[in-house]
C-alpha cells in the first residue's frame, strides 16, 4: 500500500506544478529514526520487556535455589569460572544471572504499579485543578507544593519503617509520593485544553462536567500522559532499587536489582561483579526509560 501524501498547486512562476508533501505518519517514523536517543531508549526497553517475559526461558536456574557449596562462584571471565553459572553465584550459591533475569521482572512490575497509581492521582486532581480553577486550584496546588518539598526517600523510608517492607507496600506508598510532577503536567494542559471550543460547545449542549472531563479533556491528554508516564517510571525504578537497597523495600529472597546490589557490597573488593551486575542492568533501564521518554516528546 503506497503512503498517502497531501498534494498542493504550487503558485511559484505561475507553473500549476504538484508539490507532494509527506504525510504525518510518515514524518514521524522520519523523526524516529534521526533521533538516535529514541532508538537507544527503544532498544533498551524493548530488550528488557523481552528479558522479562521470556525469564523461565532465559534463566538457567531456579533463582531461589540455594546451594552453600557453590556460594560465590566466580563469572565466566574470572578463573575457574565454568558455562553452568556464566555470571557466577552470590553468597548463598544462587544462580546471578537467574536472579538477575528474574530480578528484570520484579523491577519492571513495580515500577509499572507505582507509574498506574500515580497517573490515577496525578491525572484526576491536576484535571480537577486545571477545569475548576479557584479554591480547587489553590487546594490542589498547595498539596503539591506539600509534595514537592518533602523528599520521597525520606518519607518513603518513615513510612515503610513503620508499616513494615514488601512489595505491596513499596508500590502503594511510592505511588502515593510521585504524583506531583504528573499532576502539574495535567494542570497545565487542562487549563490550556478547557478554553477551546469543542469544550465550550459541550458546556453549551449541557454535558454533565464528568462526562467533558471524560471525553472531551481525557482524551487530548493522552499524548502528555505517556511522556511524563515514560519519564516519571524510570524515577520509580530507582526509588524501588534505592529503598531495596537499605533494606526497607522488597524483602528476601526476592531477586530485586537493588537488594542484590545490597546483598553484594560485603564482597565487592574481592568480588565486584556481584553489584556492577545489577548496578549496570538498572542503569541501562533507567537509561531506556528515560531516553524512550526524551523521543516521545
Amino acid at each position: 500500500m503506497s503512503t498517502p501524501v497531501v498534494s498542493i498547486q504550487a503558485l511559484d512562476a505561475g507553473l500549476g506544478e504538484t508539490v507532494i508533501f509527506p504525510s504525518p505518519g510518515k514524518i514521524i517514523r522520519m523523526r524516529m529514526r534521526r533521533h538516535k536517543g529514541f532508538i537507544v531508549g527503544s532498544i533498551a526497553v524493548l530488550l528488557t520487556f523481552l528479558i522479562a517475559i521470556l525469564a523461565p526461558i532465559v534463566a538457567p536456574h531456579d533463582p531461589y535455589e540455594q546451594n552453600l557449596e557453590n556460594r560465590l562462584k566466580p563469572a565466566i571471565w574470572q578463573e575457574k569460572g565454568t558455562w553452568n553459572h556464566p555470571l557466577g553465584t552470590d553468597n548463598l550459591g544462587r544462580d546471578y544471572l537467574s536472579r538477575l533475569v528474574y530480578g528484570c521482572r520484579i523491577s519492571l512490575i513495580i515500577g509499572f504499579s507505582i507509574m498506574m497509581i500515580a497517573l490515577v492521582l496525578g491525572t484526576i486532581m491536576g484535571m480537577l485543578a486545571g477545569y475548576y480553577g479557584g479554591k480547587v486550584d489553590m487546594v490542589v496546588s498547595f498539596l503539591i507544593t506539600v509534595r514537592l518539598a518533602l523528599p520521597a526517600v525520606l518519607v518513603a523510608l518513615a513510612v515503610v519503617a513503620l508499616i513494615g517492607g514488601s512489595m505491596t507496600v513499596v508500590i502503594v506508598v511510592l505511588g502515593f509520593l510521585i504524583w506531583a510532577r504528573i499532576a502539574v503536567v495535567m494542570r497545565a494542559s487542562t487549563q490550556r485544553i478547557r478554553s477551546n471550543d469543542y469544550v465550550a460547545a459541550a458546556q453549551a449542549a449541557g454535558c454533565s462536567t464528568l462526562r467533558i472531563l471524560l471525553t472531551e479533556i481525557l482524551p487530548n491528554l493522552a499524548d502528555n500522559l505517556v511522556v511524563v508516564a515514560t519519564l516519571e517510571i524510570g524515577r520509580a525504578i530507582l526509588l524501588e532499587a534505592a529503598l531495596s537497597f537499605l533494606g526497607m523495600g522488597v524483602m528476601p529472597p526476592t531477586p530485586s536489582w537493588g537488594l542484590m546490589i545490597s546483598e553484594g557490597k560485603e564482597f565487592m573488593f574481592f568480588y565486584p561483579h556481584l553489584i556492577a551486575i545489577p548496578g549496570i542492568a538498572l542503569f541501562v533501564l533507567v537509561l531506556g526509560m528515560n531516553l524512550l521518554g526524551d523521543g516521545i516528546r
